[in-house]
């Protein structure tokens, strides 16, 4: 991985939440190149198909995905040293800065997520819940078509509050860290886990590297996403919201997206997570917060609310780490 001082890596990540806040990723720029989301995601197939064979032995599958992980970091980051290089050989140094904020823009997903969370929203108050759930069936993985209006609101409450970790905090602290490279880094190892980090027969061994270290590297983001959920929250709601946190994330089944729900739920005086239906399973789970689990649509504008006054507190922080670094460099 590419090494930048943190007086370009600051500025980088915090011009990149500031654009990708305005701007996303352009739909006809989609239609056009696709997304790097995308581009990783063939690789990851292509790698799939090639290591990961049922009939090896357990040991012999978790060594094939160790090595697959090895190869797809490999040629991402390769890909983005080698842009780099050939960046400056063409660019000064201000510009360089500018083109790794814009490429970092494509890894952060702070617009997205919040449009497709507030289409649940505009589904139920059009829609009721047919259109409810049609819309929240496009961010979550469980079971939507039984769900009420309560397990739509939770169900969208708790894809926002995990995916500002994951979609927005996470990229962000790694290009924070260490720029463009950092970024790719991290959205490398999470789309991996995303596809092969299930659970599944075909996954639980073939996909424990990417799954374990997508766990490590969100350990940080997990954190501070809670933190900046808490400070966001309505002034009356912040104690109760760390209370949340303090009692309830641990007892999530994931290591770190129950900071953030948690964090969600004592924000909203909610209660999030708790047993789900995947595939016609039911998976139990604890709940996070202590509050009604009747989630409304009120609900979950409220929750849109406190996302994005969280966003803009990370935007802020990063903006004032970024002068403060620029000033004493």
């Amino acid at each position: 991985m590419l090494l930048f001082p943190l007086t370009v890596t600051l500025p980088v990540a915090a011009l990149a939440a500031v654009t990708e806040s305005l701007a996303g990723y352009p739909a006809p720029l989609f239609r056009a190149i696709g997304h790097p989301v995308v581009w990783a995601g063939a690789l990851i197939n292509k790698l799939d198909q090639t290591f990961n064979h049922p009939e090896e032995s357990e040991a012999r599958r978790r060594l094939a995905g160790f090595v697959a992980l090895f190869i797809l970091l490999t040629v991402t980051l390769g890909i983005t040293g080698l842009a780099l290089k050939i960046g400056d050989h063409f660019l000064s140094p201000s510009l360089m800065l500018i083109a790794q904020a814009i490429a970092t823009t494509t890894l952060v997903a702070q617009k997205s997520l919040w449009t497709h969370v507030y289409a649940v929203f505009r589904a139920l108050q059009n829609d009721g819940l047919t259109g409810g759930r049609q819309a929240v069936s496009q961010i979550v993985g469980r079971d939507t078509t039984v769900l009420d209006e309560a397990g739509i609101v939770r169900a969208a409450l708790e894809s926002l509050a995990e995916n500002f970790s994951d979609g927005v905090v996470a990229p962000l602290f790694w290009a924070a860290l260490f720029g463009l490279p950092g970024a790719v880094f991290y959205k490398t190892v999470n789309t991996a886990d995303s596809m092969i980090g299930h659970l599944t027969p075909r996954y639980a061994a073939f996909g424990m590297a990417s799954a374990r270290l997508d766990d490590l590297i969100n350990l940080p983001a997990s954190r501070l996403a809670a933190l900046c959920i808490i400070l966001a929250a309505p002034h009356g709601q912040r104690r109760e919201a760390w209370r949340a946190v303090w009692r309830d994330a641990r007892k999530h089944r994931s290591p770190n997206a129950g900071w953030p729900e948690a964090a969600m739920a004592g924000a909203l005086t909610l209660r999030l997570a708790g047993p789900r239906s995947y595939n016609g399973k039911e998976v139990p789970d604890h709940w996070m917060g202590n509050g009604t689990a009747q989630a409304t649509a009120s609900d979950l504008k409220r929750g849109l609310s406190i996302y994005r006054r969280a966003c803009g507190l990370l935007i802020i922080f990063l903006l004032s780490a970024a002068l403060s670094g620029m000033m004493m460099g």
